[in-house]
This record gives C-alpha cells, structure tokens and sequence, in this order.
C-alpha cells in the first residue's frame, strides 16, 4: 500500500512539476466564462456536484459503477484530470484509501475539498478496531450527506465566487430533496418487523445507515476491503443468521461475493438456510444514466432490495 502511495504522489508530483513555477489555477474571471472543471471520486459524489452545481459544472467521476474507493489506483488519465481540474472532490475519512495522500499533496496546486469536512466529529462514528479512525459511509444517512451538500456548495463558491447565489440555492433545493428520501426510507423501512431488521453484507458500510432507521448491521469484512475476513468472521456471521433465522443476505455492487457464500454455507451447516438478496450499492452508485447512477436512486434501491428481501 506504501509503494501504490508512492506512486501516485510521484505521478502527481512530476505532472504538477511541468506547470510553470507561476501557475496558480484559473481566476475567477475567467472560471466565470466557462464551466467550473470538477473531478469526484466516486460517482455518487460525481452526481453530488452535479446537483449543486448545475449548468455551471463540467464533472468528471474517477471512479465508475461496481469500483471499490478503498482499493482504487489512480491512471495515468485520471492523474491528467485531477491536473486540468479547477476543483477536485472526495470523499475523505480515507475513503479513497491509497489515494488520501495524493489528495494532500494535491491541494498545494489546486482547490480540493473532502465534502464530509462539514459533518461534526461528534456525529461521525469510529472504527470498532481503529478507534482513533472515522467509519467514512456517511452518506447512508442523509441527515449527514446534507453536510456534504454544503460543503460542495461553499467549494464550488471559493473558486466561482461570481456564481454563489446559484450554488447555494441548488444546495437548498437539493437539501429539501434529501429530507425527502430519509422520510421515505424511514417510513419505508419501518414496515419490516423491528426484529427482522438484521442486514449481513460483505463489509461494513452500513452503520450510519442501520444507526439511523434501527437496524442491526452484521458485517463480514471491516470498513474498509482492504482487510480480509477470517474464518472467525464468517463462522460469528452465521452464527447471527441462523440464531436470528434471517432470510436474506445480501452481496454488494462493488464487494466480490465469495466470503457471502461462505457464511450462507455454514449458516447451512447449523441448519437455517437464507437466501441472497438483490445485490446492494454500497461504495459506488450503479450505472450513468440508470436510476441507481444517483444517490437518491442507489439510496432507494437499498432500501427497497432490503424491504424485499428481510420481510
């Protein structure tokens, strides 16, 4: 993970060296006569900008649907997008894993912001083994993504200043938008049997989401992929599955399937067998152009996969 670290500053660091000494980003001035550059990382954060920023923004996403953040190695294009950027968005909290310090040294050449910045400490929620790390899944509570909104909004203004009126009231309306979709998937969820409320995925990207509509969230791998399950995990998780004759698991977009398949297979063993359910989005939205490629719409099939597949 050192090394892919390495390389990536060292890519941005050689890129970053062919500008002229004197280059400090477009003016103003002139970001005002054109569309605003925005690289994202993720395509849900892609459809973030988006949103906020509206007929002002040229956005390109990084990473696609079914691409894991934590895993993720930059390319040589998307280190000549990250470059051409007049802002570059992400997610934070080591979301982007092996890309973190990149981020850090790019912000000595161009504006960049982590848009869960925003969101109060005290509202994050720590690791379970890294207590000293934050869990950076916000965005399956909407109460928090909301914070994300601003904060893109108040980035697009510090390098478009010209247009902050139309940046804030895009964020206003797209705030009301996000209130929205938290009471549906509130009152949506609340028609599933508090008891059955029991959500096994691949890894644990969920606890914002089961903290905020009361469910219980049995994880197989840790926050991030880049830890591998033991066999003490999946024997823990089918233990849960069939002591509480859960009837759906469920598989993630972006997260392989085997170490699912090896809980069901011993949840079997104890004698209850479950079932997987449709697969849901967790680290990526789906595809560009489909419901699911937004984060309203991958919020939305999670919890009606979910609805589904638990009652």
């Amino acid at each position: 993970m050192r090394r892919a670290i390495a390389a990536i500053v060292a890519i941005l660091g050689v890129l970053l060296s062919g500008c002229s000494p004197a280059w400090t980003g477009a003016t103003a001035a002139e970001v005002a006569r054109r569309e605003v550059r925005v690289v994202a990382t993720t395509n849900f954060i892609a459809d973030l900008a988006r949103e906020v920023g509206g007929r002002r923004v040229d956005v390109t996403g990084l990473m696609g649907p079914g691409v894991d953040p934590h895993l993720y190695k930059a390319s040589a294009g998307d280190v000549r997008h990250l470059v051409g950027a007049d802002l570059v968005l992400y997610g934070g909290l080591e979301l982007e894993g092996k890309m973190s310090d990149a981020f850090d040294r790019l912000a000595d050449q161009r504006p960049t912001a982590a848009v869960t910045d925003a969101i109060p400490r005290d509202r994050l929620r720590a690791e379970p083994r890294y207590p000293d790390r934050y869990d950076p899944h916000v965005w399956f509570d909407p109460t928090l993504w909301r914070y994300a909104v601003d904060a893109t909004a108040a980035a697009l203004a510090r390098v478009d200043p010209g247009h902050a009126d139309h940046y804030a009231a895009n964020a206003r309306g797209y705030r009301r938008e996000v209130a929205e979709l938290d009471a549906w998937a509130e009152r949506t969820l609340a028609t599933v049997p508090r008891e059955q409320r029991v959500l096994v995925t691949s890894h644990d990207a969920f606890r914002y989401f089961g903290a905020r509509y009361g469910i219980d969230v049995v994880p197989i791998q840790g926050v991030s992929t880049a830890t591998e399950a033991t066999t003490a995990d999946i024997e823990r998780v089918a233990e849960v599955i069939a002591e509480r004759q859960v009837k759906a698991v469920f598989v993630e977009s972006s997260v392989p399937p085997q170490t699912i398949d090896a809980v069901l297979a011993s949840a079997a063993r104890r004698g209850h067998r479950a079932r997987i359910g449709e697969a849901l989005f967790s680290d990526a939205a789906g595809a560009a152009g489909t419901p699911e490629g937004t984060y309203a719409g991958m919020l939305r099939h999670n919890v009606r996969a979910l609805v589904e597949g638990l009652r």
